[in-house]
């Protein structure tokens, strides 16, 4: 029977919950560097025991660490094992990211206040492993640049490309600072990748990172200076079922978005939610027209609606939307769900699964029909992602 790793990064430390293919009683495993603030973990869709985390803190810097046997043991690549540094002031540990400032000068930021801000490495948001290589995974960092290695981590490259597109230095910070947050990899083409940056908007490379452009058309952000300009719209997350490249779903600061021609237009499919503000979007992994928000009250309320913590199901692609409530409470609830907190596995029956700021792991095993808690009182969830193991 086929296994089911859920990773989940908090804010003190990540914990790896573990079920076979029914899903109904769980293993936990951590947490694993407890008091750190784990903003992702990801695992190799090539090797099953490889997963990748971005460890960072405010004292000790950022650190890349990599698990080889499924997250029982860890390393931190570009250090002999076992002789990984004890927690103490940071050697500068971004200095395995270091911007290319040759190919994309870092010129300072015009923000619409008009002050001036240089470009500055603060964190990795997301890791994304190649589909392919256990070896090979990008990094999507604040301030917003992409990076990849292709040596397990050991040293990192930037691609240059993004911040040399020109628009670089009028990409804005959201509330979360100025975060590339989302990478996706197109299984049919592998030149192709889509990233997300808060607070610029979308962009697509067709030349594997070479060369990217804009791919914000029939977006509109009514509080910039210009709500249907190229660049500066807040994306909060983009997601897409791989049999269906071409396709995107959006969460946007304002309006859920759907592409069907890879980014070039986007139309809102907001419908008769009752907020189309959020942060977290994904697709069922068998029906690709089935899509999940989590709808939350405001961009300065960031709770659930009416205290109600409800799931948003369209099983049409957008525009018509069902709650999804059993099992969820629907009393005084005041939690968020991030924008990388939520994840799918592949099973017959798809798992969706969602993680909260009040620290609860949920699992539906039957599309979001019902819904279980996985493990209570953790630490602040930032990130949810899923291994199905054969």
């Amino acid at each position: 029977m086929s296994k089911v790793r859920v990773l989940a990064g908090t804010r003190k430390g990540a914990f790896i919950l573990t079920s076979d293919g029914k899903r109904k009683k769980w293993e936990v495993s951590g947490p694993h560097f407890a008091g750190w603030e784990l903003y992702h973990l990801k695992g190799s869709p090539a090797d099953p025991n490889r997963i990748y985390a971005s460890q960072t803190s405010g004292w000790f810097g950022q650190i890349i660490q990599r698990s080889d046997d499924g997250g029982k043991t860890w390393h931190q690549p570009g250090t002999p094992p076992g002789q990984e540094p004890a927690p103490g002031p940071p050697k500068a540990v971004s200095n395995k990211f270091v911007y290319d400032a040759a190919a994309a000068p870092l010129t300072t930021h015009q923000w619409y206040d008009g002050t001036q801000h240089p470009w500055e490495f603060k964190r990795v948001w997301h890791l994304e492993p190649s589909l392919t290589d256990p070896n090979t995974v990008y990094a999507g960092v604040e301030d917003a640049a992409i990076f990849r290695s292709t040596d397990g981590g050991e040293n990192w490259h930037e691609l240059p490309g993004l911040r040399g597109h020109g628009t670089g230095p009028k990409w804005q910070p959201g509330a979360g600072g100025m975060c590339l947050h989302t990478i996706i990899l197109d299984p049919s083409n592998p030149d192709r990748i889509y990233i997300a940056i808060s607070a610029a908007g979308a962009f697509r490379t067709d030349d594997g990172g070479k060369s990217w452009k804009p791919i914000n058309k029939g977006l509109y952000s009514k509080y910039i200076p210009n709500p249907t300009a190229e660049i500066g719209h807040c994306v909060h997350h983009i997601a897409m079922n791989p049999s269906r490249p071409g396709v995107l779903f959006m969460q946007k600061h304002w309006d859920v978005m759907r592409s069907d021609d890879g980014g070039d237009q986007w139309k809102e499919i907001s419908g008769n939610l009752p907020t189309d503000f959020g942060f977290v979007i994904d697709v069922h992994s068998h029906e690709p027209e089935t899509i999940y928000v989590i709808p939350i009250k405001s961009d300065g309320e960031h709770y659930v609606m009416d205290a109600k913590l409800r799931v948003y199901r369209s099983r049409t692609g957008g525009n018509e939307w069902e709650p999804l409530t059993k099992g969820l409470p629907q009393d005084n609830c005041y939690v968020n769900v991030l924008r990388d907190a939520m994840a799918v596995d592949t099973l017959d029956k798809c798992g969706i699964y969602f993680g909260t700021t009040g620290g609860q792991v949920y699992c539906s095993a039957d599309a979001g029909d019902s819904w279980n808690p996985i493990v209570h009182d953790l630490p602040a969830v930032l990130s949810v992602e899923v291994q199905t193991l054969a």
